[in-house]
């Protein structure tokens, strides 16, 4: 299975006073990940897309889905939080040969520690894909790409 790990873009609000799970994304933030969804478009990929219901990942999720031509759907386990188990169940309900996660750091770089055993830093509107062992949590690490080069 292809599994994108796609963190939500910039939702930096300097004056911020209400709760941090309310945060939605920045113009600048919204800007990445479209530049991101439309590298990703060129890709031709096409995943099913589980979205951290907070708004600055269900953003992300939904501007990924408009250029990806995909639905999104809210996936709960991956509030911040997310960890292997959660993980488990959300492959043990998919079907598909290809899924994508929108969600939070430091969970995914743990989770793709684990996944791979290789050591990243998932920027914001950030994407990896992961490619899994049929039938396992093991798998290959074969690429990541931070927004500064889907804007190049």
């Amino acid at each position: 299975m292809k599994l994108y790990f796609l963190r939500h873009g910039k939702a930096d609000w300097p004056n911020w006073e209400k709760s941090d799970d309310e945060r939605p994304l920045t113009e600048e933030g919204e800007e990445q990940v479209a530049a991101v969804a439309k590298l990703l478009a060129r890709l031709e990929i096409a995943p099913a897309i589980l979205t951290s219901p907070l708004p600055r990942a269900s953003q992300t999720a939904n501007i990924a889905g408009k250029y990806l031509k995909t639905e999104v759907c809210e996936e709960p386990l991956l509030r911040p939080g997310f960890d292997a188990a959660r993980l488990k169940t959300i492959l043990k309900n998919s079907s598909g040969k290809s899924l994508m996660v929108v969600g939070h750091e430091p969970d995914f770089t743990h989770i793709i520690y684990q996944l791979t055993g290789g050591r990243t830093k998932l920027s914001k509107a950030g994407v990896a894909l992961v490619e899994l062992e049929t039938g396992s949590t093991k798998g290959e690490l074969r690429w990541l790409v931070p927004p500064k080069f889907a804007t190049k």
